[in-house]
């Protein structure tokens, strides 16, 4: 009887609760419904359109990779996928400069850094379009920048036509996204420099080590997560740039086009459906490659980094 007893409540608590396993089964399923019907399906139709000669209601019937080919062998489009060599370079810079006053805002202790931290933040909250309004105006013939630089005695003769000069007018449309996302990217490397153990800046600074020694062997590898998560973000959205090239580059005129505009083009104006699937593939494989790269240069050239942290954060848990 005592066995009896025992074992009865071990089988009451086993008893399948029914109801509860019905909410579970219709909160995941009808998440991954929709996801299903409009993720996975048009993802696999668009992997379809891409090997078709095809309109929004005309199949001309399958090409195979001819969609393909046209993407590297046509000039206009090769030169549209260059043009985003131009955007990584300002994300790099973008990054640096992010970097750099996330550092010196953590590790100085700075009157009115609160402000500042707010100002760079703020045009990550203006929306992109009217960032791009705002410096079409900025960069228009005799304008704001033009009026500034003439105040510092460079004749307006002398300034180029900053959104029609080709030698120019793809830097100026970079230098929007830098300033769009910089405080970003700032304000996050500051929440990863916050989560160091500051008892490691006790322990170099104890060894003699200046800051940009501590930034080197603590700052860098101890937010290495967050720096390379942001680092994918801005190459990613390098090879996808949009907003600056379409809105302040009069939809891409005078060679902005980047490759995300000639998929517009193609797909909306040009009415290819087949060649714009082709391109968004191709697109999405860039992507991918960039960030099995950037993956691999982190796993294999900062594993150093990693160790000079780990043996510095040792020193100072032994000291402490």
């Amino acid at each position: 009887m005592t066995v009896l007893k025992a074992v009865q409540p071990d089988l009451r608590r086993k008893k399948v609760n029914w109801q509860k396993v019905a909410v579970i089964t219709l909160f995941a399923f009808v998440p991954m419904f929709l996801l299903i019907l409009f993720t996975y399906i048009p993802f696999g139709k668009m992997i379809q359109f891409s090997f078709h000669n095809m309109s929004y209601t005309k199949d001309k019937g399958f090409v195979g990779f001819d969609n393909y080919v046209k993407i590297f062998t046509k000039p206009e489009y090769v030169d549209a996928m260059l043009l985003s060599l131009y955007y990584m370079a300002g994300a790099v810079v973008q990054l640096a400069l992010a970097l750099f006053f996330a550092s010196v805002l953590s590790l100085e202790r700075i009157h009115g850094a609160g402000i500042f931290k707010g100002i760079m933040f703020f045009p990550f909250l203006v929306n992109g379009i009217a960032i791009g309004y705002i410096f079409k105006y900025f960069y228009t013939r005799g304008f704001v920048l033009d009026s500034v630089l003439q105040t510092i005695g460079i004749p307006l003769e002398s300034l180029p036509y900053w959104l029609r000069d080709q030698s120019v007018n793809n830097w100026s449309l970079v230098f929007t996204s830098v300033w769009k996302y910089c405080g970003q990217n700032m304000v996050l490397f500051i929440g990863a420099i916050a989560s160091i153990d500051p008892t490691l800046y006790e322990a170099a600074t104890i060894d003699g080590a200046n800051r940009w020694q501590q930034f080197k062997a603590i700052i860098l590898p101890g937010i290495k997560t967050v720096f390379m998560l942001n680092l994918i973000l801005s190459i990613t959205g390098s090879l996808s740039a949009f907003e600056p090239a379409y809105v302040v580059g009069s939809m891409g005129a005078n060679g902005t086009a980047t490759f995300f505009i000639k998929i517009h083009q193609m797909a909306h104006v040009s009415q290819k459906v087949g060649q714009a699937c082709s391109m968004a593939m191709v697109l999405m494989g860039l992507i991918l490659l960039f960030t099995a790269a950037q993956r691999l240069f982190f796993r294999y050239v900062m594993k150093d980094a990693d160790n000079t942290f780990n043996a510095k954060a040792n020193k100072a848990k032994a000291l402490w």
